[in-house]
C-alpha cells in the first residue's frame, strides 16, 4: 500500500523506501506465479525440460517460486520468534499467522479438529504454514481486486445497473457517506452482491481450473485411467442456454427475482466441489462492502468508453490497465 501510495501522491509515506522496495518485489513475484504457474499444467514436462523455448520459461518461473519460498520462510521465522520471545500472559496480535503458528501449542484457544474429525496432536510445520499462508496470498488477492475492476467497468457501460445500485446505497446509508459498514448494512445490499455474481458470470477472473482423478472413472460415456487431469472451462458453463437465460446478456435483475437459484455448479466463481474456494464468504462481503464504499462517496466514470478492457490471461485474467474518473458525489 505504501508503494501505491509513493506513486500517486506528491507526498512520499513515512515507511523506509528499502522496506517498501522488498515488499513490491514480493508482490510482484506473487503475480508473476499467479500469472505463469498455468506453464506446469498445459505443457508437458518433456516440453518443459528439453526444449529451449519452454525450458527456459520454465525455469525462470521455477527460480520465482523458490525466491516466494525463501521469503515466506523468513516472515514465518521471524514471527515464531517474536511468539517464542513473548511470554504466556502477553497477548498476541490477531491475525492469520500467529492463528497458524500457534495451533495446537499451550497458546492455541480451540481444539483444532481436521475434516475428518480426528484431534490434530502436533503443531504445523513451517512447510504446512508457508503453503497455507501462499494459497491466501494467491486466491485472496488478485481475484478479488480485478474483479472489483471489472464490476467497475460493467457498472459504467449499464446506467440502468448503475441507477439501482445507487438507489440501493443511498436507502440504506441515508446520505451517510462516512460511517463504517455494519453486518446489518451488509445483509441489505442484495443488489451490490447480484452485480458482484453477474459480473463473475459474464467475465470470471478463473475463466478454467483442473480436477485430477486418483482412480479410474467413467465420465461422459468415456473410460479414464486414474491419473488424468480435467480442465473445466467455466466460461462455457457461464454462457450455457441449458442454465441460463439470455446469458450473453449482463443482468444483475436475474438475482433478484424471488427464490431464483441457479442450478448447481452452473456458476463457478469460486469453483466447486471439496476444493471450493475456502474464502468464498469473505470475498463476498470484500466485494459487496467496497461497492457500497466507492458508490455511496464516489461518482465513477471511465475516462474512454469505447476502450475494451484491457486483460493478460494465464492462472487468472488479470487486468492490466483500467483508466477510471473519480470526483465525490454531489
Amino acid at each position: 500500500m505504501a508503494a501505491y501510495f509513493d506513486t500517486l501522491s506528491d507526498e512520499q509515506s513515512d515507511h523506509p523506501s528499502a522496506i517498501v522496495d522488498d515488499s513490491v518485489k514480493l508482490v510482484q513475484a506473487f503475480r508473476k506465479h499467479l500469472l505463469g504457474f498455468i506453464m506446469f499444467v498445459y505443457v508437458s514436462p518433456f516440453l518443459r525440460h528439453y526444449i529451449p523455448f519452454f525450458k527456459s520459461k520454465a525455469d525462470d518461473l521455477l527460480l520465482n517460486l523458490r525466491f516466494i519460498n525463501e521469503r515466506l520462510d523468513e516472515i514465518i521465522k521471524r514471527r515464531r520468534q517474536a511468539i517464542e520471545n513473548t511470554s504466556l500472559d502477553k497477548p498476541l496480535t490477531n491475525d492469520m499467522l500467529t492463528s497458524l503458528i500457534t495451533a495446537n501449542t499451550p497458546r492455541d484457544v480451540n481444539y483444532t479438529k481436521t475434516v475428518g474429525g480426528e484431534a490434530l496432536d502436533r503443531p504445523m510445520t513451517d512447510t504446512e504454514i508457508r503453503g497455507i499462508i501462499f494459497d491466501g496470498f494467491l486466491g485472496g488477492t488478485d481475484t478479488t481486486a480485478n474483479t472489483i475492476s471489472y464490476i467497475i467497468y460493467y457498472i459504467a457501460h449499464n446506467l440502468d445497473v448503475k441507477k439501482k445500485l445507487i438507489e440501493e446505497i443511498d436507502r440504506i446509508f441515508q446520505g451517510d457517506k462516512t460511517r463504517p459498514i455494519t453486518e446489518n448494512d451488509f445483509q441489505k445490499l442484495k443488489y451490490c452482491e447480484a452485480i458482484a455474481k453477474e459480473v463473475a458470470r459474464v467475465f470470471t477472473v478463473v475463466p478454467s481450473f483442473t480436477r485430477y482423478i486418483n482412480k479410474p472413472d467413467e465420465i461422459a460415456g468415456y473410460k479414464w485411467p486414474a491419473g488424468t487431469m480435467f480442465r473445466i472451462n467455466a466460461d462455457a458453463i457461464h454462457y450455457n442456454r441449458d442454465y441460463w437465460e439470455d446469458p450473453d446478456k449482463f443482468n444483475p435483475d436475474r438475482w433478484m427475482v424471488e427464490g431464483f437459484e441457479p442450478n448447481k455448479h452452473s456458476l463457478l466463481m469460486f469453483g466447486g466441489g471439496l476444493r471450493i474456494c475456502p474464502g468464498r464468504k469473505l470475498a463476498m462481503i470484500e466485494l459487496v462492502c467496497l461497492i457500497a464504499l466507492l458508490y455511496r462517496k464516489y461518482e465513477i466514470d471511465l475516462v474512454d468508453m469505447n476502450a475494451p478492457l484491457k486483460v493478460i490471461s494465464g492462472g487468472v485474467t488479470a487486468c492490466t490497465e483500467l483508466l477510471v474518473e473519480i470526483k465525490p458525489r454531489n
